[in-house]
């Protein structure tokens, strides 16, 4: 059956929650916007409108029959109008209930598409942004934008809208209906109805702010949880001797939920007493009123009691139109943050017309005037870097921190655009390289080895999706790294653990290089990968990249300097600028800033 009640009984009207109102300030949302996400589905709109509409008017009937049968047909011993009229309800029952269900399924799934719709956009446009955004933004934001607000919007597609409809249908149709029966209870109608609404919404928005907060301090709890029983967490409260103050803490925040959880069942109740002494009332005012014949005239009992169903029945759809206001703007508060992710500027854009690179590419590296600026920086990163690695060659980056090595890496594997002058690999400006094109080319092992908590198998394949079992062992020889999984007991299929934390930190570098040797790529990128390393487990994981960078164009950012001495050249950055360049043994000899930093 067509639900005609607006919101669940536990809910409520909502007053318009500022942050809203500010959301909706700072960021309008035209309606050409809106049409625009159901435009697709104008089709399956209409017939839902259609199928709301008619349920409503169809359960109309219900009292109208009941009054044939209360003063027609009993009293007249009429069979074939009770048959009629009883048939008549059932069959009203089935239709409505029937109707019901296709509204639902229809509304449900266009607004499931809808929503995979906007999700998948948004996913999709927040992947192309630039590391600057990542670095910037918190991941929980993030999380919270893509899956709380889109699924926010749920409700407002396949409930709000409907709900609008059905409750304009019912409460209008079912006014029209009550002065049909009697325009004298009617006009009694409009002195009980008003106040009645009245309590039940007053109750309701109590109700609504304690949950409001208990919806707060449970996100609070959860936080705390993440926190301290992630695994990072609980190194971090385990080495600090932390477990006091968090477990004070989490028991302060617990204990308020407590409290909130027994004036939410509270308010709940009043909100249930409330509305059941109203649907008490109503039609107890309503005999009491048909039994004063010089006031209200003569009233057979059918009417009465067919006036009693409706006027009960109207009051559900105008409380629930009470709370549509703040539903829509809660919903374009929702579409205004959603919005905001999806007319976010891609910093480093995909090309239009992408350039392929032919299979033999050799892996030419060269820079050309390049420089770079962070967004919110006054001192540039990079400044006029001219450089050229030949297909197979190696060039070792060094120097202090800041001095701009790391950046030069980024830009290598275009994870930011150059601010002046152009980098190319084989003759093409990255910018002209398609995203998977460039992947492929150009693999990186860096000091921050990110493991998903899969199995190893499933991390490997995230570089090769087509790989067989054979290609990842391989993968795993070249890394040395084979022999560690051999010895587990599931092996490839083993769960490397939140992070990779299953394995050691050399481990977990080598399992990066298993997973960049199935890329294959010519060029190279090592973005100090051995720096986070003890001496011992940099030694393996070194021999690890040498096998690696055999024969490919390898560009290496270095913290160490004993892990370069064997690049064909080695430059030395400082505020963003060469400042020498040449082989260990010619720049040790030059006595320079390369010779400071090694002594």
């Amino acid at each position: 059956m067509t639900d005609q009640t607006g919101p669940p009984l536990g809910m409520g009207p909502a007053r318009i929650d500022p942050r809203d109102r500010a959301q909706l300030a700072e960021s309008p949302v035209s309606g050409r916007r809106v049409r625009a996400l159901f435009a697709p589905h104008t089709g399956a709109l209409a017939v839902v409108g259609v199928t709301v509409v008619a349920a409503s008017l169809v359960g109309l009937a219900q009292p109208f029959l009941l009054r044939a049968i209360i003063d027609d047909a009993l009293p007249h011993g009429d069979t074939r109008l009770l048959a009629w009229a009883v048939g008549g309800m059932v069959g009203v029952a089935v239709l409505t209930a029937v109707l019901g269900v296709i509204q639902t399924w229809l509304a449900t799934t266009m607004g499931q598409r809808v929503m995979n719709e906007l999700r998948t956009s948004v996913f999709a446009h927040i992947q192309r942004q630039s590391m600057a955004f990542f670095k910037a933004t918190r991941g929980g934001d993030v999380q919270s934008r893509l899956i709380n607000d889109v699924a926010g919007l749920q409700a407002v597609i396949t409930n709000t809208a409907t709900s609008v409809a059905s409750n304009v249908t019912t409460a209008v149709g079912t006014a029209v209906a009550m002065v049909i029966l009697d325009w004298r209870l009617s006009l009694l109608s409009l002195v009980v109805v008003p106040p009645a609404v009245w309590l039940t919404r007053r109750v309701a928005l109590i109700r609504r702010d304690i949950t409001a907060e208990r919806q707060r301090v449970m996100a609070d709890l959860h936080g705390q949880v993440e926190e301290a029983l992630s695994v990072s967490g609980a190194l971090l409260t385990k080495t600090l001797g932390a477990e006091p103050a968090r477990q004070a803490s989490f028991g302060s925040t617990s204990a308020h939920l407590a409290d909130l959880e027994v004036r939410s069942q509270l308010a709940g109740k009043w909100r249930m007493a409330s509305m059941q002494t109203v649907f008490a009332v109503i039609p107890a005012l309503i005999y009491l009123a048909a039994g004063f014949p010089a006031i209200m005239g003569e009233l057979t009992i059918g009417t009465v009691v067919a006036f009693a169903a409706l006027q009960t029945q109207i009051f559900r759809p105008l409380l629930g139109l009470l709370s549509m206001g703040a539903q829509w703007i809660a919903s374009l508060a929702l579409l205004s943050r959603i919005f905001g992710y999806l007319d976010l500027v891609v910093e480093v854009p995909a090309p239009e017309h992408p350039v392929p690179l032919p299979p033999d590419a050799p892996g030419e590296v060269r820079f050309e005037g390049v420089s770079y600026r962070y967004p919110d920086g006054d001192v540039p990163a990079l400044v006029d870097i001219d450089l050229t690695l030949a297909p197979g060659t190696s060039l070792a980056v060094v120097g202090e921190t800041g001095s701009g090595k790391s950046t030069l890496a980024s830009l290598m594997v275009r994870l930011a655009d150059p601010t002046a002058g152009r980098i190319f690999v084989d003759g093409v400006d990255l910018r002209d390289l398609a995203p998977a094109e460039l992947a492929r080319h150009v693999g990186v092992v860096s000091q921050e080895t990110y493991l998903i908590h899969a199995s190893i198998r499933e991390n490997l394949r995230q570089a090769r999706p087509d790989a067989d079992d054979a290609a990842l062992w391989e993968a795993l020889r070249v890394a040395q790294v084979d022999h560690v999984v051999r010895a587990l007991p599931d092996g490839l299929d083993t769960v490397v653990g939140a992070r990779g934390h299953r394995f050691s930190g050399g481990e977990r570098q080598r399992l990066a290089v298993a997973r960049t040797v199935l890329v294959d790529p010519r060029v190279l990128v090592l973005d100090e990968a051995t720096s986070a390393l003890d001496t011992e487990t940099e030694r393996e994981f070194q021999a690890a990249l040498d096998r690696l960078s055999r024969g490919r164009t390898t560009l290496t950012i270095a913290h160490r300097l004993s892990t370069v001495r064997d690049a064909d050249e080695i430059i030395v950055l400082d505020a963003g600028r060469v400042v020498e360049r040449g082989t260990h043994e010619e720049l040790l000899a030059a006595g320079g800033r390369y010779a400071a930093l090694a002594s």
